[in-house]
Order: structure tokens, then sequence, then C-alpha cells
């Protein structure tokens, strides 16, 4: 069976061929972040993604999955934007802080609704999905703290409480989404830059 062959046309054109999967995470964020996760209906993902409910189980055997696949996708790109913006600026901690910070600004920025979904129903996560999503996400916090650490051994931060100091930088990201107009003045670039001065204030760079 493919995705393809499983194909309705509940929007009026069919799913090209190979992209089932694609459509589905769009239409399950679009739908999850109006209704929320049990306001959410799995044949409504289906209809909204153009797919009959048979190719929708192709790709994930129940909404639990679905849900959990969506927010799991989205915190691995993170890590995985975090691990390559550190890849190339070298050991100094003011650089590989401004570098994480502007790697979740911008996470933060073009996965607003992800970031927002899993805010308000990260609850609604079954025991072992939310295990291995805590795994993910621990690692970026350790990512920051190691960063932050690093640079009060060094001298590079005068920072009596790095973990406070940890803390208060990611809360101040992790509440772009709930303000960040896309249409206002600041583009994502210079946001970056800002909230990056902000935090090694926060350090004592």
């Amino acid at each position: 069976m493919t995705a393809a062959s499983e194909s309705s046309a509940h929007n009026g054109s069919a799913i090209p061929r190979g992209q089932g999967g694609d459509a589905l995470s769009v239409a399950a964020r679009e739908i999850f972040a109006e209704r929320g996760y049990h306001g959410a209906s799995i044949r409504d993902i289906a209809k909204r993604a153009g797919l009959s409910l048979s190719a929708l189980y192709y790709w994930h055997s129940s909404k639990q999955e679905l849900f959990a696949g969506l927010l799991e996708d989205s915190v691995n790109d993170y890590v995985q934007a975090c691990d390559a913006a550190l890849r190339d600026c070298g050991d100094d901690p003011v650089e590989r802080l401004r570098a994480i910070v502007r790697a979740t600004v911008d996470y933060r920025v073009r996965r607003r609704v992800e970031s927002t979904i899993a805010v308000r129903e990260i609850r609604n996560l079954e025991d072992e999905h939310a295990r291995r999503l805590a795994a993910l996400r621990e690692s970026a916090t350790r990512l920051f703290q190691d960063i932050i650490d690093d640079g009060v051994r060094r001298g590079a931060f005068s920072c009596e409480h790095p973990v406070e100091a940890r803390l208060a930088i990611q809360a101040a990201c992790n509440a772009i989404p709930q303000w960040y107009d896309p249409e206002s003045d600041v583009g994502p670039a210079e946001l970056s830059d800002r909230y990056a001065t902000i935090a090694l204030r926060i350090v004592g760079a």
C-alpha cells in the first residue's frame, strides 16, 4: 500500500506521491492548534490532509501516535538546530551561548504553532511518549547548562546562580510564540540578536 494509492480528493486535489506524511503533519498541526488534543478528530485530520482514513492509518496507528510524532519531530528539529549552530563556533562560551540562543529564538519563531501546542497539550501524551520527549528536551537543556557552567568556570561569565540564569534565558525564549507577530517590524534575525544580548547580560558576560 502507498499513501498515494490511498489518497482521496477531500480537498479537491490528490496528494502527490510520497507526500502523504507531510500533508498529515500539516493538517494535524493545524487541527491540534485549533481544537486541542481532545477536540481533534482523526477523521477531521485525514480530511484536512486530503487523505482517506486508511491512508492515515498507513502513516500513524492512532491519534496519540500522530500527536507524539508531531511533538517529537519538533523537538528533534530544535536539537539538530542547536547542534548545527554550535558546530562551527569554537569553544568560546560567549560565542556558544550567543549561538544557542539565536538557534532557540529562530526555532521558536519558525515553529510557533508546535511550541504552543506543546505548552497547552503535552499533558495528553501517554507515558511512553512523554518519557521519550522528556529525554529529548533534557538533552537540549543540558547543552544550555553546559555552556553556562563552562563560562563560569573559565571566568567568561560572572554568574552566581548558573541554573537560575539558564532557566531565565530559556523561559524568555520559550515565551516568544505567545507574543511574536511575524508581521512586526522586528524580523527573526534581529530578534535573535536582541535575545542573545539579553542572555549575555543575564550571565554577566
